[in-house]
């Protein structure tokens, strides 16, 4: 059985990684073709290194773009790698550009797409990752749900019974797989930051785009940065929207993007994770440390009814929610976060 994996942004290379390793313990036959969505080394090179990932097999370079331009260029250049390899299986993961993009052409060469982290849904419409996700789930054959929330989505949108499929959250196998890594890296150290810190990634269009809630998150963080160490590992593109609206950060510790093994650690150690990110969300609530989303939804709810997660849409309540955090036992980790996601995926697709 031939598997070819799409990759092509950061959120999804944790997700290749286990389900890579369990296909070659399985002696599937693998190709990795990486769209180059993210493309510098910390938003890429660095995970393949980190996760032990093989180098790509096909690198279609399609670098940064609007959301038309970049789905455009990698259909247009998958369209010739897919008509080559003719897989038994394109697997798509997450909800980036590339796996949609993957995913329409693979159907319509008659390829069979199984989707990793099918059913999640946030109901809203205006996140461009809302369009990827529904897109993905009505064309893949095969649905690989990291949640029983998500297969109850499937179901509810009339999905067949025998697409679906629970596997489990590949994410924390990975996460559980780096943190030895992430323990040795002593990063937190580096940064002189101890158990206080307070760690911070923004990057979706409702937080960034927008100057004056980027400037209320901005006030925020100041004000948090007088109690707190706040280290802010910065998207490029976020950097770009602070200094395009002339944010001054004061002591926040503003950063380029850091590596998987080095943000571990970070997010290990932190008082509390202030986030945008889906992933984040996972991870914190597998560690249990606290996390606020700066969003109004979510599309992992599991992370709020069974983890550490909790929205605070207004940014004015953010620096008293975050001074209101208190540390309590870390509740069970959802069911299939166990580590073993990344083998019941393999299982999956040679089973079919």
């Amino acid at each position: 059985m031939k598997l070819l994996h799409v990759v092509g942004a950061r959120p999804n290379f944790p997700k290749l990684a286990p389900v890579h390793r369990a296909a070659v313990q399985a002696g599937l036959v693998q190709t990795v073709v990486h769209t180059g969505q993210h493309y510098d080394d910390a938003m890429s090179g660095a995970f393949f290194r980190d996760l032990g990932i093989p180098q790509p097999d096909v690198d279609l370079g399609v670098g940064s773009a609007s959301h038309a331009v970049q789905t455009a260029r990698i259909i247009e250049r998958i369209e010739p790698v897919l008509e080559r390899e003719r897989p038994d299986w394109v697997v798509v993961y997450g909800d980036v550009n590339s796996t949609m993009a993957a995913a329409i052409v693979a159907v319509k060469l008659g390829l069979r797409v199984a989707h990793v982290e099918a059913g999640l849904r946030s109901r809203d419409w205006s996140m461009p990752e809302e369009i990827n996700r529904i897109v993905t789930d009505r064309l893949a054959s095969l649905l690989l749900t990291p949640s029983r929330d998500a297969d109850a989505t499937l179901r509810a949108e009339g999905e067949p019974e025998s697409e679906i499929v629970f596997v489990g959250n590949v994410m924390i196998d990975s996460l559980l797989h780096a943190l030895p890594m992430a323990r040795a890296s002593g990063f937190r150290a580096k940064l002189g930051v101890d158990g206080k810190a307070v760690v911070v990634t923004l990057h979706r269009p409702s937080n960034v785009d927008e100057p004056r809630r980027l400037a209320g998150i901005a006030d925020a963080l100041r004000d948090l940065a007088r109690d707190y160490a706040v280290v802010f590992p910065a998207h490029p593109r976020t950097q770009q929207r602070l200094r395009d609206a002339g944010i001054d950060m004061g002591a926040v510790k503003l950063m380029e993007p850091v590596a998987y093994a080095e943000m571990l650690d970070l997010v290990q150690g932190a008082h509390v994770v202030v986030t945008d990110s889906g992933g984040l969300q996972e991870e914190t609530t597998a560690l249990g440390v606290p996390c606020l989303t700066v969003r109004e939804n979510t599309e992992r709810p599991i992370t709020i009814t069974e983890g550490t997660n909790q929205l605070v849409p207004d940014p004015a309540a953010l620096a008293a929610a975050v001074r209101s955090v208190r540390r309590t036992p870390a509740p069970p980790r959802p069911e299939g976060w166990d580590g073993k996601a990344g083998e019941r995926v393999a299982h999956a697709l040679a089973a079919r």
